[in-house]
């Protein structure tokens, strides 16, 4: 089942209320995913050599404040948390192969060791421009607890999870993100995702979750660390993932949308000279303003659909 949600704003003015415009469109998927959710939104692009990183705990009474002060001797000095919820966003100077390896040492120096030994802290996202919130819960109490209502940004991407093929957590909750501000969400499922696994465990892929999202995140992840541009990369997972799906795809200046040649996943898509958005069903565009005036189409199956740079955002890594 499952929901999906995205939306990408054209017109500057919007982008403080992109949090308030969005919300409604996640909760109005509650139905088709009450299990757990998330969402990824783009803001606050930070330069170079400066990252953007969302850690999760599973440890309620996790201390950010001591991992903080590990990370800042060993890593740098001007490195800042913002907790939030049972999430940390930190920001800080660092390439992202040195922040994964920074964290696994400071998390065994810590002068109190988590209470969870097995992943006491997850990487939920890792970039310049990208932070994933997600949690186990309805899209509402989500939504609230990481207050997406107040936040501003240029475009966001959401999910609603009836999880069928993998445990409810919050590590396979979606959105999925390998790095380099690139994510995904998906409805549906892939047929053949134990084989694609393998085949990207050889070509350096690491895996955190069962779930076969994850695989599809991390397929055009190495796509795109090959050299291909994200729509060669679409073109190449129709025929490489197999399986019912329709997916929406965030990068740091923009979202891509993808179906399956057959396309039995349900989506709409609506775009004005100020926004374009996607959701599983047309109610989570219904609130959206200027709807009426808006061009609404299904999109076709097996064909990319890309929308980049209206905001004039710079790349990422």
């Amino acid at each position: 089942m499952c929901g999906i949600t995205g939306l990408f704003l054209k017109n500057r003015e919007l982008t403080k209320d992109l949090g308030a415009l969005f919300e409604p469109m996640l909760l109005q998927m509650s139905q088709r995913g009450p299990d757990s959710a998330g969402f990824a939104i783009y803001r606050d692009p930070t330069s170079a050599p400066r990252i953007k990183v969302v850690l999760q705990s599973s440890d309620p009474a996790f201390d950010w404040q001591e991992l903080a002060a590990v990370l800042q001797a060993s890593l740098d000095p001007d490195l800042t948390i913002t907790p939030i919820h049972n999430h940390c966003l930190v920001l800080l100077a660092a390439d992202e192969a040195t922040f994964k390896q920074a964290l696994a040492q400071s998390l065994k120096a810590l002068p109190s060791p988590p209470a969870l030994t097995r992943d006491p802290v997850n990487i939920v996202s890792i970039g310049r421009h990208i932070e994933i919130y997600k949690e186990v819960g309805t899209p509402q109490d989500v939504a609230t607890c990481f207050g997406l209502s107040e936040m501003a940004g240029s475009h966001a991407i959401g999910h609603t999870r009836m999880a069928t093929e993998s445990a409810v957590t919050t590590a396979g909750s979606h959105p999925f993100s390998t790095g380099r501000d690139v994510c995904l969400v998906h409805n549906g499922s892939l047929s053949n995702h134990n084989w694609l696994r393998r085949n990207l465990i050889s070509q350096g892929a690491v895996f955190t979750t069962d779930n076969d999202t994850e695989v599809a995140a991390q397929y055009f992840d190495i796509k795109l660390q090959q050299g291909a541009s994200l729509e060669e990369a679409m073109t190449s997972a129709l025929g490489d993932l197999d399986g019912f799906y329709t997916f929406c795809i965030g990068t740091s200046n923009g979202f891509a949308v993808l179906r399956d040649p057959i396309a039995c996943k349900p989506a709409v898509m609506a775009e004005t000279d100020d926004w374009v958005a996607i959701g599983s069903e047309f109610r989570a565009l219904a609130e959206l303003p200027d709807i009426g005036h808006a061009e609404i189409w299904e999109p076709e199956p097996a064909v990319p659909y890309l929308w980049e740079n209206a905001l004039d955002v710079p790349l990422a890594l």
